[in-house]
């Protein structure tokens, strides 16, 4: 497995209701190498009804993190990613799921709990096309989904100080 490195646009972005409205707060950088360090911090934010992570790791694949209590769910954009990125090995890992070999890697193939922002609004097939889309960067899929489930100011005034806008 490669190491591969934390470029600038890597981030991790935790979501969560306060009160009747959403908040969202960018994670430190190392978060995004450590799947467990995403779900320790998503227990750390402050909403009743928990968190959720959005982690966009280079211009490859992204992983959402949802923890409500002590339940957590886990979707990886693309399996595939697990050969060279650590925390898409561990979310395979963390699903029981093995590692792709080569020629396996001709597609993208999410993983993970499918329904994770089902009832939010966006379902399985909506998720999943969206993670297919190659024309799109993993923080731009991240965006529309914001957008789609209402979060998108809180989420773009995080992602703005990420990228120093």
């Amino acid at each position: 497995m490669t190491v591969a490195e934390v470029t600038s646009s890597d981030f991790c972005i935790a979501v969560y209701r306060d009160d009747d409205a959403w908040e969202a707060v960018v994670l430190p950088i190392a978060v995004t190498e450590n799947l467990d360090a995403i779900i320790q911090a998503l227990r750390r934010q402050p909403g009743i009804s928990g968190a959720i992570g959005l982690a966009a790791v280079g211009d490859d694949f992204f992983v959402i993190c949802r923890v409500t209590g002590n339940q957590v769910g886990v979707f990886l954009s693309d399996l595939t990613a697990s050969v060279e990125w650590p925390l898409a090995a561990q979310v395979l890992e963390y699903l029981d799921i093995g590692v792709p070999y080569d020629e396996d890697l001709d597609q993208v193939l999410p993983a993970g709990d499918l329904s994770i922002l089902s009832d939010l609004g966006v379902d399985e097939m909506e998720l999943c096309a969206l993670s297919g889309d190659l024309d799109l960067f993993p923080d731009e899929v991240l965006a529309s989904l914001a957008r789609r489930i209402g979060f998108d100011r809180a989420f773009d005034r995080a992602l703005d100080s990420v990228v120093g806008q």
